[in-house]
Order: structure tokens, then C-alpha cells, then sequence
């Protein structure tokens, strides 16, 4: 089988990473690729953004032959993605993730999309990138709040599906924070096989897949509350672990001691910024979740350490008690800053 070269390659990037990775990166081409430029932060993740890319994709002659790298982060990598499954109804994409969140979680599985103002990645599509190239070195850049970010989703990883995760990063936290790279690497490749074997299962997210929400549905509504503005997403994450938890713990699904054991490696790879926004506002926004069926609050819940379930029955009172010690945490808890 004789494989063609693509007749036209793209980058999505950030100007931030360009500037400081565009040489590496050019040296793996013969001919410069066509530079789409996405501005950093979550306001840019939008119909607006990608309907400026795909123009610029047609300017420059882009057609179905054409190949996409989406280099940068989370957002890049979605956005990035959305333009690829969108333009001539779908060209192939390649992920190069440049932020530890991005390497552990948002450049595997497929999933790609931006937000409206109603709500988180409410537009989107499933389109699996034909290559992801996670290089631990261009974590050197990476700001120290952006990798404890991160780790939030591989904290997630480890309680929802891989007790041995939790263990390493419990037992290695000095070494994991201080970007030792056989830690590192040791963190992203479980993470990422974890959510790999998920998918594998369960492209569509029809079900196990949603387990993969762990801490995302009061996450999501934290970020919408505070308009995007007030915390970076694993932060959002992590203080929707600690909700998802104290639920539940309320139901019996774990136990104290177990409880305890997973806030706590929460905080140590914090910390989380302290909350400022009323519970029913928060609680409000769990009502336009996307996984949200016929108006059913989808919640995913930790059934010890290392396994983890799907209920659609929380009331509105366990959720506002959920999302009332999330807050008072946010003023107590040792792992959060003002």
C-alpha cells in the first residue's frame, strides 16, 4: 500500500508555544507548515474561533488531502480537533500536546469541540487523532500551576480505575512535583493507558466511557459560574473530585478512612484556589451539564479506590450538601490558596 504525503499541512498553535518551541518543531519538516494561530485562555474556545480557522484553511488551499497538527494545549487540541472534523466534512489530525493535562487526558480519545456561552464543550464531535506525540520534555516550560493543574486528571485516573496509580503518586508526590522524568513519564503512561483501555470500550461515551467525568460535572459548573475566569480546569476538576466525594461518602459508596485517603492527595497536588461563589449558582449549573439527560443530573461516584460508578438519581438536597462542604473545604483545607 503506497501511503501519500498530505498536500497541505496545518498547525493550530498558541503564539505562546510557538515562540518558544517553533524551532524543535520545524525541524520535522521539509517545508514549513500553514500557522493557524489560537490565542491562550478559554474564552477563545469557540464557534467564532474555529469559523476563523476553517477560513483561513480555504485562503490558504486547503483541501481533503490536506493534514492538521494540533500543537499546544487542552484547548488547542480541541479546538484544533473540531477544525479537523469539520472542514471538507473530516482530514486526518495529528495531537501534540504541550501541557501535562493535554498529555494525560484531552489529547486521547477523541473527543473534540468548543463551548457556548450556555455552557462547557457543548459543540463538538468524536474524531480520533491519527497520532499523539507526548514529549515530557516541553514540560520544562510548563508553569508550576499548569502541572498541578494537570495532575489533577491523573489523580482522577487513579481513583476512578487504577488503584496502583494512587499508590505511585501517593508514595512519589516529591519526585512527581519536582518533574523527575522517569515520575513523570510513570504518571502519563498510566494515565493515558487507563483512558485508553476506557475508550477502547466505549468510544461514543454510552457508558463506561462516563466514568471519565469523574469530578467534571460540579467541575464544569464551577468554571461556568465563575466565567471561565477564577480557575484553570484540573483546578475546577479537583474541587469537583472533593464534591463527587463528600456525595459519595454520604451514600455509603465509601468509606471514611477512604474518603479521607483521596481528598488528601487532592490537596497535596494543589493547591486549589479558594471558592467565592454561591452554592446555587454552582448548583445551577450542574443543570446544563451536557451529560445531563431528559434533565437528569448525571454524577460519577468513587466505589472505593480504583473503581467508580454512574448515578442518575441525586437529589437536590445531597447535591447542595455535596456542593456546601466543597465550598467550606475551599476556606479550611490546608491544600487551597487565597
Amino acid at each position: 500500500m503506497v501511503r501519500r504525503l498530505p498536500r497541505r499541512v496545518f498547525v493550530v498553535t498558541s503564539p505562546e508555544i510557538w515562540a518558544l518551541w517553533s524551532k524543535a518543531f520545524l525541524r520535522s519538516f521539509a517545508e514549513p507548515p500553514v500557522t493557524l494561530f489560537l490565542p491562550a485562555g478559554e474564552e477563545h474556545k469557540t464557534v467564532k474561533s474555529v469559523e476563523r480557522q476553517l477560513r483561513e484553511m480555504v485562503r490558504a488551499g486547503g483541501d481533503r488531502g490536506s493534514l492538521l497538527i494540533a500543537f499546544g494545549g487542552g484547548i488547542v487540541g480541541d479546538v484544533g480537533g473540531f477544525v479537523a472534523a469539520t472542514f471538507m466534512r473530516g482530514i486526518p489530525y495529528v495531537q501534540v500536546p504541550t501541557t501535562f493535562l493535554a498529555q494525560v487526558d484531552s489529547s486521547v480519545g477523541g473527543k473534540v469541540g468548543v463551548n457556548l456561552p450556555e455552557g462547557k464543550n457543548l459543540v463538538g464531535n468524536f474524531l480520533q487523532p491519527r497520532a499523539v506525540f507526548a514529549d515530557t520534555s516541553v514540560l520544562g516550560t510548563l508553569p508550576d500551576r499548569e502541572l498541578r493543574a494537570g495532575l489533577m486528571e491523573s489523580v482522577k485516573a487513579g481513583i476512578i480505575r487504577d488503584r496502583s496509580l494512587v499508590r505511585f503518586m501517593e508514595e512519589h508526590a516529591d519526585q512527581v512535583l519536582e518533574r523527575e522524568p522517569k515520575a513523570l513519564e510513570r504518571v502519563i503512561a498510566a494515565s493515558i493507558r487507563m483512558k485508553a483501555d476506557v475508550v477502547r470500550q466505549d468510544e461514543r461515551e454510552s457508558g463506561l466511557r462516563m466514568i471519565l467525568n469523574f469530578g467534571h460535572t460540579v467541575g464544569h459548573a464551577l468554571e461556568q459560574a465563575t466565567r471561565y475566569k477564577a480557575m484553570l480546569h484540573g483546578e475546577a476538576v479537583g474541587w469537583g473530585m472533593v464534591a463527587a466525594l463528600a456525595l459519595a461518602r454520604r451514600r455509603g459508596t465509601i468509606t471514611g478512612a477512604q474518603m479521607e485517603r483521596m481528598e488528601k492527595l487532592i490537596y497535596r497536588y494543589g493547591p486549589l484556589p479558594r471558592l467565592k461563589v454561591p452554592a446555587g449558582r454552582v448548583m445551577a449549573a450542574t443543570g446544563r451539564d451536557k451529560k445531563n439527560v431528559g434533565g437528569v443530573r448525571r454524577f460519577v461516584l468513587p466505589l472505593g479506590i480504583g473503581d467508580a460508578g454512574i448515578v442518575d438519581d441525586v437529589s437536590p438536597q445531597e447535591l447542595e450538601a455535596a456542593v456546601k462542604y466543597m465550598l467550606v473545604r475551599s476556606r479550611t483545607a490546608s491544600g487551597c490558596w487565597n
